[in-house]
């Protein structure tokens, strides 16, 4: 099991945009290096990228939650 966390503080948005779809779901398999969400601090927008290859179990932060660094964000299940 591998947690992601944050590597800022911000805000968490898991889309791209309001009208846009996630960038992934609970249950989805994610590759490492992939986009699952983005941290968002003054108008800049950093990517969240997953550090392990697996099944996307769950988001440990609602979308538009703050978080600080080091706040695990989600949970991959490696495999």
């Amino acid at each position: 099991m591998a947690e992601i966390q944050s590597p800022l503080p911000g805000v968490f948005y898991r889309r791209p945009g309001p009208d846009k779809d996630p960038y992934v779901q609970e249950g989805d398999r994610v590759e490492t290096g992939q986009v699952i969400g983005m941290v968002e601090i003054m108008k800049q927008f950093t990517e969240i990228h997953t550090d392990a290859s697996g099944t996307l179990e769950s988001f440990a932060v609602e979308d538009s939650a703050m978080v600080s660094p080091g706040d695990t964000i989600a949970v991959v299940v490696e495999g």
